[in-house]
């Protein structure tokens, strides 16, 4: 599996600031961020698969506009995985008429262009010889992360999540994990913050590695525009030995 990063900020403001998305080989997508906005027509028409974490903004605000900029160039739908919850709240809110079209509705040839199915925590999705899997995280909305096994080796996404004593196990069972991308959203001065808003702040990362018991390269993702130098900082003076390194843009996978 290739996934390349699309976006792995926590907001907008300059040409390296692109919210959460990555493509996986070429024809999956995990959050549909504003990242994806810098694929080509052609790379957009070819995505057949989106996993969608939860439903925040920063995390599905491409999802409307892409659909609809490749809706004519498509013979089959794309497939938007979420929980039930997640989809319920995409339909009543984004691909709603009011919104946005419900490309459910909309055939331009035999299928509509767009088609939902539902995942659940611990469900395997297997595509070709590529397997994801959803794994449980805790948000201020129903959320899931992810976990890519190609069989070789496999990364897991938290995605947006909080302190979450579930989430490890299901990690340190995981024999071939190579990466671990996790969010720190705000640094220790904003923790109340954090707390309020279900994210992570450096010292609550740390305690969470502690229930890490797998060797894997661990990235930072979803850090708040303004305050990145800061959170790296404030992660590398008590990360010990976990070496956190940050996400970057265009950064590649291969495993």
């Amino acid at each position: 599996m290739k996934v390349r990063i699309l976006g792995c900020s926590g907001g907008i403001g300059g040409h390296q600031l692109r919210t959460t998305s990555m493509l996986v080989d070429h024809d999956i997508l995990i959050d549909a961020g504003t990242g994806v906005a810098d694929l080509s027509l052609a790379e957009l028409a070819m995505i057949d698969h989106v996993f969608i974490t939860h439903s925040h903004l920063d995390h599905i605000a491409s999802l409307p506009l892409m659909i609809d900029s490749v809706a004519d160039m498509r013979i089959k739908p794309v497939t938007v995985y979420a929980t039930d919850a997640t989809l319920e709240i995409i339909q009543n809110h984004i691909f709603n008429w009011a919104i946005w079209p419900d490309f459910s509705e909309i055939s331009i040839r035999e299928e509509a262009v767009m088609q939902y199915q539902a995942i659940r925590v611990g469900q395997q999705i297997r595509l070709g010889e590529r397997r994801i899997s959803a794994v449980p995280a805790e948000h201020t909305v129903p959320a899931v992360g992810y976990h890519l096994d190609s069989g070789a080796g496999s990364l897991v996404f938290t995605g947006d999540t909080t302190s979450n004593d579930v989430f490890w196990p299901v990690l340190n069972k995981i024999a071939n994990l190579r990466y671990l991308i996790i969010e720190t959203a705000f640094s220790n001065r904003e923790k109340p913050l954090a707390i309020m808003s279900k994210h992570l702040c450096p010292s609550m990362l740390i305690d969470e590695l502690a229930k890490l018991e797998r060797d894997a390269k661990i990235y930072i993702t979803h850090l708040k525009p303004g305050h990145i130098e800061l959170i790296m900082g404030e992660i590398e003076e008590c990360a010990g030995d976990f070496k956190p390194r940050m996400l970057q843009n265009n950064q590649i996978f291969e495993f």
